[in-house]
């Protein structure tokens, strides 16, 4: 039985609150081990979570809808976070593009000692118990607490790195997409392409596209979605990023896809039509990718030619 569904997130949320389950179900499981896993009564918020449940996160902290600096999160857990670029929310789709010994060498290369032996320990955890064993595995609750040992910044990328040990399946991956918070719904969307190299995972896809979630939204048009989503989905999808504001640069195989596209030509010019007439402006996006629509543009040059947009279009 897989846990209830919560409200699809505000737009630019970082993560959804869990609801609590009844007694005896998988997520409910799930939270008791974590806890005496961790050793704490509640699973640690550091990822920004409002608490609605009042749970206090790791070290006594309240769990509030303004995130903890990186600097406290350094103090807590005694180690020092940079920036990463492959695991900011700037560029999603380097998650999904980059192979994951690259991702784990430069992840491992920027986290503190504590979190890299955590990383160590989980991901041969992952590769010694791979797949589904009873309620929960261990590597399951190694990617809810994730954001906890890693900080916010480097959460997502340990978490498809753990997928990705753990030889994650379909069926896997959809039960730690329901049953997860948003954060881990983006790692399951980041790890799509790394792990089902067929169009049965789309389920998964053409849920976070109904939501209205923009991080979300920015790991479902990733390479995954680019390979196989038909094309009435694919140009909804686009449509959809530009009206919740996900910048296009997030969607990949952008330039291919939307070349000769007529129809999605004209779905954007009703668009912005109806934009216009409402007195609302037309979002800078669009005319890029209408400009790709061109019948008589120029077919976009390989990535290796577009210098920093390197990774539209590009397929791992």
């Amino acid at each position: 039985m897989t846990r209830p569904r919560t409200s699809p997130a505000t737009p630019g949320a970082d993560t959804e609150p869990r609801t609590r389950a009844e007694p005896g179900t998988p997520a409910e499981k799930r939270a008791d081990a974590e806890s005496r896993t961790d050793g704490t009564q509640d699973r640690a918020s550091t990822e920004g979570r409002a608490s609605t449940q009042g749970r206090a996160s790791t070290g006594g902290r309240a769990s509030t809808a303004g995130r903890a600096s990186t600097q406290d999160r350094a103090a807590t857990e005694g180690q020092a976070h940079a920036p990463h670029p492959s695991a900011t929310p700037g560029t999603p789709l380097a998650l999904a593009l980059t192979p994951p010994p690259d991702l784990r060498a430069d992840l491992t290369a920027h986290l503190g000692s504590a979190a890299g032996a955590w990383l160590h320990r989980a991901l041969d955890e992952a590769a010694a118990h791979p797949g589904t064993h009873g309620p929960i595995s261990v590597w399951e609750l190694r990617i809810a607490e994730a954001g906890r040992r890693c900080g916010s910044e480097y959460a997502d990328a340990a978490r498809v790195l753990i997928l990705h040990a753990a030889r994650a399946d379909t069926d896997a991956l959809t039960r730690v997409y329901f049953q997860g918070t948003a954060a881990e719904r983006r790692a399951v969307l980041h790890a799509l392409p790394h792990l089902v190299p067929g169009p049965e995972a789309l389920p998964l896809v053409e849920d976070a596209l109904r939501t209205n979630d923009t991080r979300l939204l920015a790991a479902a048009v990733g390479p995954y979605a680019a390979r196989h989503l038909d094309p009435h989905q694919w140009r909804h999808a686009v449509l959809k990023c530009l009206f919740t504001g996900v910048r296009v640069d997030t969607v990949a195989d952008l330039d291919r896809r939307a070349h000769r596209d007529a129809e999605l030509a004209r779905m954007l010019g009703d668009y912005a039509a109806e934009r216009t007439a409402a007195g609302r402006p037309v979002p800078e996006d669009l005319h890029r990718v209408l400009t790709l629509t061109d019948p008589t543009a120029i077919p976009p040059a390989p990535a290796a030619e577009r210098g920093s947009r390197g990774t539209d279009g590009k397929e791992s």
